[in-house]
């Protein structure tokens, strides 16, 4: 939990809870919601059903939710100020551990509520509108990912390149976490998936992950970035890097 913010919720669904609220109250809205879904169809489903169904009224419904799709969404907008106070924090570490880190905060929010979670899953996967809304959300993480790697990256290389690896990067990263997310939803969120993004993101680092030390904007030094083949004998890797330096 990231201090000096509301509360961040750990539930897909989950709104964060209005000042005096109870905090079962947003649980017991997401839990009617997903039974008359299944019940009756998402499209055949209304909020005054959900409210009428949780025991609320429709004004309470609306403390809560903006809407019958935000009772099925994680609050992206609360998961991604708290992904950007991790990485505002995370600064010394090498760029793509700081995101990895980040992943793992929105993967810990699935994993809170493994049943929702699954819900949700099945649902998105039967509503194109649900699906559209669902990639436009993994978009607003690439983006943010992307642009703290090229933050991290201004001054060591030019504009273009670092342009290139932070879209790269970001896009690796969020394919690595969804990738584990959705073999954990698939089986019925039954495991423990964090060794398993943290192996994918151990890849992600080892396949893009800088060759040389990132140097603080506004210093002084070159940095090289260099990627080999596996196995690529020692001389011609001396000898590249050679190159690189001006020194051949």
């Amino acid at each position: 939990m990231v201090t000096g913010m509301s509360r961040v919720p750990l539930v897909p669904g989950e709104s964060a809870a209005p000042p005096g609220s109870h905090p079962d109250t947003g649980r017991r809205i997401a839990a009617a919601a997903f039974e008359l879904f299944a019940s009756g169809g998402y499209d055949g489903t209304t909020v005054d059903a959900i409210a009428e169904r949780a025991g609320i009224a429709r004004r309470t419904f609306f403390r809560y939710f903006r809407s019958k799709d935000d009772v099925i969404f994680p609050d992206h907008d609360s998961l991604l100020a708290m992904v950007n106070q991790h990485l505002i924090a995370q600064t010394a570490l090498d760029p793509i551990e700081a995101i990895c880190g980040a992943v793992k905060l929105v993967l810990l929010s699935y994993l809170d509520d493994p049943k929702v979670s699954v819900q949700r899953y099945r649902l998105t996967r039967s509503v194109p509108a649900l699906r559209d809304r669902e990639l436009a959300s993994v978009q607003r993480y690439e983006r943010t990912f992307s642009r703290y790697v090229r933050g991290r990256l201004s001054g060591t290389l030019g504009e273009s390149q670092a342009v290139l690896r932070a879209d790269v990067v970001a896009a690796a990263v969020v394919a690595a976490h969804n990738a584990v997310l959705r073999e954990w939803l698939r089986a019925g969120g039954d495991y423990d998936p964090v060794a398993d993004l943290d192996a994918a993101c151990t890849w992600v680092q080892t396949t893009f992950g800088r060759k040389a030390p990132m140097k603080d904007a506004g210093g002084d030094d070159d940095v090289v970035v260099a990627v080999f083949r596996s196995g690529q004998p020692m001389d011609d890797v001396m000898a590249r890097i050679s190159r690189s330096l001006g020194t051949s």
